[in-house]
């Protein structure tokens, strides 16, 4: 009787220390759910079988998607004592779009418009839906039909599909970006390379270049959307005047085709011998007050001077500053 109760005891001694356990890692399970969220995808399963006293675990991890659903599914084995507890995340591309209605107005032919920019194609005229892909800027679309909340319908890839509106256009846009300027310019170039910008720019140039070089071939590559920046003045800081007469003459020009038009403040110098920070200071305060107030002004010179810079000959810049520049430059665009 006594080796029973003893049996019976440490029977239910076991079966504790699985329940203790089962909840122990349960617990572990809803921590990783908290700390991955939305940026991670799990598809967890923890198995305890009460029958052979042992509990296993599986987690695997799927990166970018969405949370779903969590789910319990209780096996339909009860004489067994098993239980299954399943946590499943789906990725974007699944998620069902909410409270995303449209119609679609058909056109009798397709018409071909342009990109304007680098952009998603969906498999319905809404962000929620499913990205099917992307066109870069200058892209021809044939398109079908255009939606009551302004996307387009287009094809692509011989299948329906959905672009936003505003990013397309009838006529073929220029490039998103064009820089135009000297050596520094030259240097950002190779620091952060071509993709969907255009470069107009040469080492130990100025004014004269700006006037008779990069004037004439704005047109090959800039169009409507065109963002450009210019970024003269380093090589020749004594023709402020001339550079802001130049840019008003032609400012007109350049607004009449859908060009926003930056003018970068020269940036400053390290231990440089040809060029001092006081002589660009008077430089660029020149051209903020004369130009013209279509034209944009990037104030470089004041960020690189709080964030710092690295240059080896006091002139120009290390590619990690040039590429800290370029960040700068975005953020300025992006907020007006």
């Amino acid at each position: 009787m006594v080796t029973l109760f003893m049996n019976m005891y440490k029977e239910k001694k076991r079966n504790l220390i699985v329940l203790i356990s089962f909840a122990a890692s349960f617990s572990i399970v809803l921590a990783l759910c908290l700390y991955f969220g939305k940026n991670e995808k799990l598809d967890i399963v923890i198995a305890a079988d009460f029958s052979s006293n042992e509990m296993v675990s599986t987690i695997t991890e799927n990166t970018n998607s969405a949370f779903v659903a969590a789910s319990m599914d209780y096996a339909e084995a009860p004489e067994t004592g098993v239980l299954n507890t399943t946590l499943v995340e789906n990725n974007e591309a699944a998620v069902e779009p909410e409270n995303v209605t449209y119609t679609v107005t058909k056109f009798d032919v397709p018409v071909t418009l342009y990109s304007s920019d680098t952009v998603n194609v969906r498999a319905g005229a809404g962000i929620d839906y499913a990205k099917v892909g992307k066109v870069n800027w200058g892209t021809a679309v044939s398109v079908t039909g255009v939606t009551d909340n302004g996307w387009y319908e287009v094809i692509f890839d011989d299948t329906t599909a959905f672009i936003r509106g505003d990013y397309l256009v009838a006529e073929v846009p220029g490039v998103p970006y064009l820089f135009v300027g000297d050596s520094r310019t030259v240097q950002m170039q190779q620091a952060i390379g071509n993709t969907d910008k255009a470069f107009i720019a040469k080492v130990g140039e100025g004014y004269s270049y700006f006037k008779n070089t990069v004037i004439p071939n704005i047109p090959d590559y800039a169009g409507y959307g065109t963002v450009m920046i210019i970024n003269f003045g380093v090589n020749d800081l004594a023709n402020a005047s001339k550079y802001i007469s130049l840019v008003n003459s032609n400012i007109d020009s350049w607004v009449n085709a859908g060009i926003t038009v930056y003018y970068s403040a020269v940036t400053p110098v390290g231990n440089c011998s040809s060029v001092t920070n006081a002589q660009i200071e008077a430089f660029n305060t020149a051209l903020q007050e004369g130009l013209d107030s279509r034209v944009r002004w990037i104030d470089s010179y004041s960020y690189l001077q709080q964030v710092g810079f690295s240059s080896s000959d006091g002139l120009h810049y290390s590619l990690d500053t040039y590429k800290n520049l370029y960040a700068y430059y975005n953020s300025v665009i992006n907020q007006n």
